[in-house]
């Protein structure tokens, strides 16, 4: 992958946080739910409208997709995979966690991500066989080899869980709390990836995949991290489940998601 491309998808990227930030206030307050969706929609339609003319500059025969909540196998050939505004409702509440990411897939898996936290100016990136990045140092996962020391987390990837779902989210959280040092159910999922990338967390799983974790499974993978399904098999974007981890507690982690 080249460097002038990711420069490019850096530039595009930092340009929406920009936008972004004339709209993110700490002092939003959103009353009801209607006007909480049309903030999350004008912040989606804002970063779209900013990225999507420079990306198709920069890679014009690349498809485009801006559905975070997308999930399954994609096409063959290059697609932009854009999640406008990562952690959107908390930006609409005045919270700083959010963030802009994008990633390039090339036949199904990610070759380029960009995660932009605009608040805190941290700009993560990677590139498939390139490293991963947090404002242009290289990123190493941590070197942590026993759970009772991890920080773990995991997240909703999109509103409206199944019943089941919900309740297998609690067994497996509460199971965690009772073998990891912390656990953390927040949002974005994006952002938890690139704490595990960044190493200053040990592990996130989740069991709602959608395509839009891309860039952050790309950086855990990058920065030395293991992500897999949560039968142990290799991360795939279809999947409908992951865990990204440092190596030193990965199978432990794995033990207990699944026991």
């Amino acid at each position: 992958m080249s460097q002038e491309l990711l420069a490019a998808t850096v530039a595009a990227v930092r340009q929406a946080g920009a936008r972004m930030m004339t709209r993110y206030s700490t002092e939003s307050r959103q009353p009801g739910l209607p006007e909480l969706l049309a903030n999350l929609q004008a912040n989606d339609a804002a970063v779209v409208d900013t990225l999507r003319t420079a990306l198709g500059q920069a890679r014009p025969r690349a498809g485009w997709l801006n559905d975070e909540h997308g999930s399954g196998p994609m096409a063959a050939g290059e697609w932009w995979l854009i999640d406008p505004v990562g952690g959107n409702v908390n930006a609409v509440h005045g919270m700083p966690d959010w963030n802009i990411g994008v990633s390039l897939v090339r036949d199904g898996r990610p070759v380029l991500s960009v995660l932009y936290f605009p608040v805190l100016d941290e700009m993560f990136t990677a590139t498939e066989g390139g490293g991963a990045f947090l404002n242009g140092v290289r990123l190493r996962v941590s070197v942590k080899a026993s759970l009772d020391a991890a920080l773990a987390g995991t997240g909703q990837a999109q509103p409206g869980h199944h019943p089941e779902l919900a309740r297998r989210m609690g067994d497996t959280y509460a199971a965690m709390m009772n073998s990891a040092l912390y656990v953390q159910v927040s949002v974005p999922v994006t952002g938890q990836l690139a704490q595990v990338a960044a190493g200053r967390m040990d592990v996130h799983w989740q069991f709602d995949q959608v395509r839009s974790h891309a860039a952050g499974v790309l950086l855990v993978q990058e920065a030395g991290g293991v992500v897999t399904d949560l039968e142990g098999k290799a991360w795939d974007l279809a999947a409908e489940s992951y865990l990204a981890a440092a190596p030193g507690v990965h199978a432990a982690a794995l033990e207990v998601l699944t026991a």
